[in-house]
């Protein structure tokens, strides 16, 4: 594989016109396994790479974009995945399991290079650290294309999160491996679930407080990420929705005085649903909260509530959690 870094306006501009898009990339091959469609250019977080032929030995890291890649159905083409939040779902379990893990968390630039990867793809840019792989463009030296979710870069460069641009990202990948109609399908049975969801609105009138993990202080789902765009889904009032960024820091006197209808609990390795649960209801004042004294929790994974292709599982499953309450 073949990966070029292009540092200049005009090369990019002759790039693009070749690609015949300006932005995009060319559709792959639909997964028949020949070369139609390569090379394509991939621009994420400001870095253009080019992806000469279908990729034979790609790396995932981070949960986000090794289920991008489960889901597309491309686990004979990776070469390793690496970093899981928490556990990968029933229905891609078995493909998940017939790839390598190479890493735990993120695996440094050693271990990378010895999988001989021709194409690297992460749900975060802190993946390519100079702890973790390496930068893309020491990787492109090495003819290794790269790519960034869009909803994981810097500071300043994300994209904003909508079911749109989470569909957007799954459309780069899908041309990247050359399977872009899995992509579609993907887009169409998802848009199909949040019309059902949207007509049935098991949310409505209930107002919500999406608790990621915090003791000081929490961490909320805020106004801007995941959580907000599946209590949209579902019709529900997120009671930090005014707070910006898809995460805030809220002092419990501020979830107090919200008292919530429903606390919904991410799950994740590092903070349980079953420990904040614990937590709740061993702090005098959040004990008294409503929701806790009713027990309206809804317990979500971690990785159902980040902006990815599980997104609108985890809009489904909020949904029926409220329904069966």
């Amino acid at each position: 594989m073949v990966v070029r870094t292009l540092p200049t306006l005009a090369a990019a501009a002759a790039a693009l016109l070749l690609a015949g898009c300006a932005g995009a990339p060319t559709s792959g091959d639909g997964g028949d396994g020949s070369d139609a469609g390569f090379p394509i250019e991939l621009t994420s977080c400001g870095t253009t790479s080019e992806v000469a032929d279908r990729p034979e030995s790609a790396i995932t890291m981070n949960q986000g974009a090794t289920e991008v890649a489960l889901a597309l159905g491309v686990e004979d083409q990776l070469a390793g995945t690496a970093y899981l939040d928490d556990e990968i779902p029933e229905k891609w379990r078995e493909a998940y399991e017939s790839v390598p893990v190479i890493a735990d968390a993120y695996p440094d630039s050693e271990t990378v290079l010895a999988e001989r990867p021709d194409f690297i793809y992460a749900s975060y840019a802190s993946a390519f650290d100079a702890e973790a792989a390496g930068s893309r463009e020491e990787l492109a030296e090495s003819d290794i294309a790269t790519y960034v979710s869009p909803l994981g870069c810097p500071s300043g460069e994300k994209a904003e999160v909508s079911w749109d641009s989470v569909w957007g990202e799954v459309d780069d990948v899908a041309a990247a491996f050359g399977v872009s109609e899995r992509a579609e399908e993907i887009r169409e049975e998802q848009q199909s679930t949040l019309d059902d969801l949207g007509a049935d609105a098991a949310g409505d009138g209930l107002r919500v407080f999406w608790f990621d993990s915090g003791t000081d202080t929490a961490f909320a789902g805020a106004g801007d990420g995941g959580p907000q765009l599946i209590l949209d889904a579902i019709g529900a009032e997120n009671v930090f929705g005014d707070q910006e960024g898809g995460w805030a820091d809220v002092s419990w006197e501020q979830v107090v005085a919200e008292d919530p209808d429903v606390i919904v609990l991410a799950d994740a390795g590092w903070s349980t649903a079953d420990d904040k649960i614990e937590f709740l209801r061993n702090d005098p004042a959040l004990s008294q909260l409503r929701a806790v004294q009713e027990e309206r929790f809804v317990t979500v994974p971690f990785s159902a509530s980040t902006p990815g292709v599980r997104l609108v599982d985890g809009a489904s499953s909020v949904a029926q959690q409220l329904t069966a309450q």
